[in-house]
């Protein structure tokens, strides 16, 4: 009996472990020609508009493709990836987000770099909302990769509506999973991910500020006991009794 328990155990988890794997999708891809310039990947991809309406794009962006990439464009300085929807919610006839990179030389570092610079939304053909991205660049034969991105300022990268887009004001944006490629695609695979969390995360500030406090009192306490001294003078019990000046 405990083996059969054992074994129905085990194929719980591998039947657990096939769905799981089952339900992952490949990236989407834009190929210009014969040769694949953009990969995109999402484990989910969804906007809000108006903070009221949800509009989730997984499902028509990797397993319904019911998207057009027609317009995305692919050179070796810029890369503009393209999703157009048609009525992907009711009251939007159409919706297009596009995904703006850019691939520099920097001398500092004598290295090219790309970098994810904005991301924008067109509502209608004509209602333009746009982005600036904080925290996505990488070396040009890598990868962005980022658990979080969104306009939430707890997302580690993060897109910035802007003083001045009114309209980018009606829309928030959550992607999680994120990983982008626009630049050096081989074999049609991501290369290398860069990701971008930070070497020090909030954890290990929380660990270095309480370090340091500790520290402090350890050596204020230290410095206090050095300052303690002894009695100069002791009281003889067979002698007149000893007096101690008030200045002293």
């Amino acid at each position: 009996s405990r083996r059969t328990d054992v074994v129905a155990e085990l194929r719980r988890q591998l039947m657990a472990a096939e769905e799981e794997e089952s339900s992952s999708y490949p990236p989407l891809n834009v190929t210009i020609g014969n040769n694949t310039c953009i990969l995109f990947y999402a484990s989910n991809f969804s906007l809000k508009a108006n903070n009221s309406v949800l509009i989730d794009l997984t499902n028509a962006t990797f397993l319904a493709q019911n998207v057009d990439i027609s317009a995305s464009e692919c050179t070796d300085s810029n890369t503009t990836l393209s999703l157009k929807y048609t009525r992907p919610v009711n009251g939007i006839s159409s919706l297009e987000i596009r995904f703006l990179m850019t691939n520099k030389f920097y001398e500092v570092s004598a290295r090219r770099w790309s970098t994810l610079d904005s991301v924008e939304i067109v509502q209608d053909g004509d209602k333009l909302a746009k982005f600036i991205v904080s925290g996505l660049s990488a070396p040009a034969e890598y990868s962005f990769h980022c658990q979080l991105v969104g306009t939430s300022n707890l997302y580690p990268a993060r897109l910035d509506r802007g003083p001045s887009n009114d309209e980018a004001k009606n829309w928030d944006v959550f992607i999680s999973n994120l990983q982008i490629q626009g630049f050096n695609i081989i074999n049609n695979q991501f290369s290398y991910a860069s990701d971008c969390t930070g070497f020090f995360t909030p954890g290990i500030w929380m660990g270095l500020v309480i370090s340091i406090i500790l520290l402090w009192i350890l050596t204020y306490g230290i410095h206090m006991i050095m300052q303690l001294t002894t009695n100069s003078r002791f009281d003889d019990p067979k002698g007149p009794a000893l007096s101690v000046p008030q200045t002293e």
